[in-house]
């Protein structure tokens, strides 16, 4: 593998999903051969997310939630106060991985920081995420584009998970779904955010991120989007 520059961790915090999604484009698209690869941790308030392949009948009661059509694979899933939402803004060709090594490397960060807590979790090759006991964690998602990657994986730690009754999640009927909290994990969210990223970061072949000053890049406003 080549040297990869520096990884640069940006912290969001409680944002609006629509913002960050066309930041994570526009970052994308002025991206070059120099640029540092970015993870960017983010809590979103309620809002349901539907893949490139999303079927409406997977989208069950979304009640009083928005519901927001975007360019990631997959179906539907959702987002919420108490996930640790974490995007992965890489470049693939420099890094020299594929989709499925990217997805699988999400999962893997996903799977050890649940072993510290003596959890087994496990992944799922036709169904992309990390499920313990069958019921379902963390959900992946990734867009391809210019040979680099943007979104990434939510894991749901101390979050309430009754809208996902709203959804068949990741287009599955009956998948049941379940939390850090509700596994008998007791380390505050923002704890758990560390640790996922220490774990990330590693998988990545990383050492431990820098801290990215100021805000992501922001759409100008009228411009289009793919």
């Amino acid at each position: 593998m080549a040297t990869l520059p520096h990884l640069r961790l940006r912290r969001l915090g409680h944002r609006e999903y629509e913002p960050v999604w066309h930041a994570m484009q526009s970052f994308t698209d002025r991206r070059d051969e120099g640029t540092a690869d970015e993870l960017w941790l983010v809590e979103h308030p309620p809002v349901y997310t539907l893949g490139l392949n999303a079927r409406p009948e997977h989208l069950l009661d979304p009640g009083g939630i928005p519901v927001v059509k975007v360019d990631r694979g997959g179906q539907v899933t959702y987002h919420g106060p108490g996930q640790i939402v974490l995007y992965t803004l890489l470049d693939l060709r420099r890094m020299g991985l594929g989709v499925r090594e990217v997805v699988s490397r999400l999962e893997g960060a996903v799977i050890d920081l649940l072993a510290g807590y003596e959890l087994n979790a496990e992944a799922r090759p036709e169904a992309p995420g990390v499920y313990v006991e069958g019921a379902k964690i963390a959900a992946l998602g990734l867009r391809i584009r210019r040979g680099c990657s943007y979104h990434g994986l939510a894991f749901n730690a101390h979050m309430d998970l009754s809208p996902f009754a709203g959804i068949n999640p990741c287009g599955h009927p009956g998948l049941a779904v379940t939390s850090a909290g509700r596994l008998g994990i007791e380390t505050p969210q923002e704890e758990l955010a560390e640790r996922l990223v220490e774990a990330l970061a590693h998988r990545l072949g990383y050492n431990a991120p820098t801290e990215a000053d100021g805000e992501p890049p922001v759409p100008r406003p009228g411009s289009p989007r793919p």
